[in-house]
């Protein structure tokens, strides 16, 4: 079997759907000799920021010298992105020998008479399994949907479960409110475990508080007024951060935009709980590992000449976030924005706060069977923003906006991740065979 294959037969997974509960999860493990069990996992929940603050953390100790784990959803461009371990992307032959036992385990459990594992935890168990055959000293391990019910929560005891903000997100699977999301993000904390939160909603925070009491939780919160002397250009931007009485003076990040330190100082705070836990981590790496960190289709430029941004915000607070870094790097410039939109998001007000500084905007959509269509958002843009034009096919969106891009000092996509991915493939591309 090839890797194509392997991929396709993962991706018939997908029939049955998004489900929740652990049931399926641990029959199948165990079906696999719980490879999960030798893996020692920093366990990340939250709405928006746990890509980033996942990736922040992985090049910390990746920095340190640990062989390290990152597995992440959704990708970008390539499947084999969501497992990674050591700086590279799983390869075909371990992808291969990692999904088959899995792929047996799952006919297996099904002749037994349970229900089938999803696509997601099939990859998760995959992911697992290649993690423990590899001897991965830690695996950064980034929740799928929610926690409490999620493929990922199969982990006992991690090391440091982390849980960032929390916004409204899946209420169909999570609760109508910001309490019933965060009991559900709160499911990832274990007995005795530590917990790390950047959670500044009082609603939110005070389930997260109770939770770690129930289970007897170190609780440390990020200090985010520990942020100081922020420094920004359009490459890298520059702070100091004081934690427990300690200052690190001129921290580093190209990752673009306040949220992005807060992101930072939050897998600066989990290191300094794993500090408490034994795990060496010197100050060299956490600078260099900040530093080097890169969280590709979010605030990413693909290019300065012409300037162009990719960034997948696909929910309010990664629009409001995405508002506030262009306005702080961009203002009084004209912009020309490409957005393409899933059609179970707070459509009306993403294109409010995003539309009153853009000059022009080009309306697409992704590719996914939720995908909201481009005349629909294109009548919803109109209403603030009559200069725009919907393009259904995300390459000839592309290919209209670089003609464009001449007079314009910034050409912006933006939305759903399965529209970034798209854009990043086809714009990387022309730049390599220039």
């Amino acid at each position: 079997m090839k890797d194509i294959d392997v991929i396709n037969k993962i991706h018939s997974y997908g029939r049955f759907g998004s489900r929740l509960g652990l049931e399926r999860m641990n029959k199948l493990l165990e079906l696999l000799d719980n490879p999960h069990y030798n893996l020692k996992v920093i366990h990340v929940a939250g709405t928006n920021g746990k890509g980033s603050v996942c990736r922040y953390i992985y090049s910390i100790l990746k920095e340190q010298g640990y062989k390290t784990g990152l597995y992440t959803s959704p990708f970008l461009e390539r499947f084999t992105e969501r497992i990674e371990y050591d700086g590279n992307e799983i390869g075909e032959e371990d992808l291969i020998q990692c999904a088959m036992p899995v792929f047996e385990a799952a006919d297996k459990m099904v002749s037994q008479g349970f229900d089938s594992p999803t696509e997601f935890e099939i990859v998760t168990a995959i992911a697992f399994y290649y993690y423990e055959k590899v001897k991965t000293d830690y695996l950064i391990l980034e929740v799928g949907l929610g926690g409490r019910g999620d493929a990922t929560n199969v982990m006992e005891y991690p090391v440091v479960s982390v849980i960032t903000t929390i916004s409204l997100e899946h209420t169909q699977y999570l609760g109508n409110s910001l309490s019933e999301i965060a009991f559900e993000k709160a499911g990832i904390i274990k007995h005795g475990c530590p917990v790390v939160t950047s959670v500044q909603n009082d609603k939110a925070l005070k389930v997260i508080e109770k939770r770690s009491n129930e289970e007897e939780c170190l609780l440390i919160k990020v200090p985010f007024d520990g942020i100081k002397n922020i420094k920004s250009s359009i490459l890298s931007c520059s702070f100091d951060f004081l934690f427990e009485g300690h200052i690190y003076s001129d921290l580093e990040t190209v990752m673009m935009g306040r949220h992005q330190i807060e992101n930072a100082v939050t897998a600066v705070t989990t290191a300094e709980a794993l500090k408490k836990q034994g795990v060496c981590i010197d100050e060299r790496s956490i600078y260099e590992g900040l530093r080097k960190a890169k969280q590709n289709g979010r605030f990413e430029i693909l290019s300065l000449k012409p300037m162009i941004i990719i960034d997948g915000a696909h929910n309010i607070e990664g629009i409001e976030a995405l508002k506030h870094t262009i306005s702080q790097l961009f203002k009084d410039k004209k912009i020309l924005l490409c957005i393409g939109i899933v059609k179970d998001k707070n459509i009306p007000e993403i294109i409010e706060t995003i539309l009153p500084p853009i000059e022009e905007v080009i309306v697409t959509e992704p590719e996914n069977d939720r995908k909201m269509d481009a005349h629909q958002l294109n009548e919803l843009v109109q209403k603030h923003n009559k200069a725009s034009v919907p393009i259904p096919d995300i390459i000839k969106a592309c290919e209209y906006a670089l003609e464009r891009s001449s007079e314009f000092d910034v050409v912006l996509f933006t939305g759903s991740l399965y529209m970034i991915g798209k854009v990043r493939g086809y714009i990387r591309k022309i730049k390599d065979n220039k």
